[in-house]
């Protein structure tokens, strides 16, 4: 899965987040400095093109360069330009789409605070004023429209050149991958969904930790404004501590509930592949594929996703509940500093998207759960290619028995 797209990849995976913590922590300690920062930043489009972030497109860009040379003369692969100038730019792209939503969260405060300020004082804000604030958001929604649109189309191109790698090297590979079970369809439908499945899974993973670090110190500004919080009172940083709480609480409620689909949509697999094989084998012989033994085959399908309905149900209803709770939680936060009058409109709609932000990065297991519980299917059937390929056992569950009950 990894080796056929990636050089090394332990060491690489590992040098990356190295490299990575080593080039944030030079920007922070000194080369973001060499700038200046200290003008208010821009409210609108112009602010990406601002000498700070250019300043930052170059570091990256710098960074990345440094990184990408040191492993394509080290350990030289046919897929290293996509595999790793290709995680760069998304990285890049994630980042600068995080950036967009600050500088909506930015433009939020003085557009809500002059509507305020209309409301309650008629006439003192001009039609001009609001149309201006109105075409701010309207580029800077056009802007985050084409970074969008442009990341998307490029992460597709992306995954679908690692899902060629995979498939390359199980073909090469397929004298000795043939004979476990399912074994065409793993190379075909398998890859196939692995490949679905990162580039919604992992491009969402990379945006949770870039809204997190880019959120977490707005969350920490606009703390400063909360009085206290319901039950608990007066506590250092609200809104930090409460959506920390609130997400790890979520994302343990579901992981309880949902701990055992990941093995159960394996089996799934499994009696879908046995099923498929006897139906394929019966186009050619008549010996195969009799009534009989596809209802039996049949009928594993059938209590396989039965249990997988029953344990999906006990999922959901967490879930949901979780979720519905969720909305209204920040306002439950919000009532004693609304109540005693410390916030403006405008401050409120701030506060309310930044720790929704930072709140929903903390729950990417909780919004992604089922996904994962697929990716983890796939790469248990992938697996086993991988342990055939380097002479280890098959892992465990290969070799065990779909539970029989209902």
């Amino acid at each position: 899965m990894l080796v056929s797209f990636f050089p090394r990849p332990k060491v690489f995976f590992l040098s990356a987040i190295a490299w990575t913590a080593l080039s944030m922590a030079l920007w922070y300690s000194y080369a973001g400095d060499l700038v200046d920062t200290s003008a208010p930043a821009t409210i609108g489009v112009a602010r990406f093109w601002s000498t700070p972030f250019l300043w930052f497109y170059l570091y990256f860009a710098i960074s990345a360069a440094i990184f990408a040379g040191f492993w394509i003369i080290l350990s030289p692969h046919r897929w290293a330009i996509w595999s790793i100038f290709g995680s760069a730019l998304i990285l890049f792209m994630s980042y600068f789409q995080v950036q967009i939503s600050v500088a909506l969260n930015d433009w939020r405060g003085p557009f809500y605070n002059l509507i305020q300020k209309a409301l309650t004082t008629p006439g003192s804000v001009t039609r001009e004023e609001l149309y201006t604030g109105i075409w701010t958001f309207l580029s800077i929604a056009t802007v985050a429209i084409l970074a969008a649109v442009l990341t998307r189309f490029f992460i597709s191109h992306y995954i679908f050149r690692w899902r060629t790698a995979m498939n390359d090297y199980y073909v090469t590979n397929w004298s000795r991958l043939r004979t476990i079970e399912g074994a065409s369809q793993r190379v075909q439908e398998d890859t196939m969904r692995f490949a679905t499945i990162m580039e919604g899974l992992g491009v969402d993973l990379i945006s949770s930790v870039l809204t997190l670090i880019a959120f977490l110190p707005v969350l920490l500004r606009l703390s400063s404004y909360i009085t206290e919080l319901p039950l608990i009172g007066t506590i250092p940083y609200p809104l930090v501590v409460a959506a920390v709480l609130w997400s790890v609480f979520g994302t343990g409620l579901l992981a309880l509930v949902g701990i055992r689909l990941p093995g159960i949509e394996f089996f799934n697999q499994r009696v879908e592949a046995a099923y498929r094989k006897e139906l394929v084998l019966g186009e050619d012989d008549p010996t195969h594929a009799d009534p009989p033994t596809l209802a039996t085959l049949f009928a594993n399908i059938r209590r396989n996703y039965f249990r997988l309905y029953l344990n999906y149900m006990y999922f959901n209803v967490g879930r949901y509940v979780y979720l519905q709770t969720d909305v209204i939680f920040p306002y439950v936060l919000l009532v004693p500093t609304i109540v005693a009058g410390k916030l403006t409109l405008g401050i409120m709609q701030q506060m309310l998207s930044a720790f929704s932000q930072v709140r929903s990065s903390f729950q990417y297991l909780v919004t992604s759960w089922s996904v994962i519980v697929d990716l983890i299917s796939v790469q248990k059937r992938l697996r086993a290619f991988e342990a055939t390929l380097h002479g280890d056992p098959l892992p465990s569950i290969e070799t065990e028995s779909e539970p029989q009950s209902a």
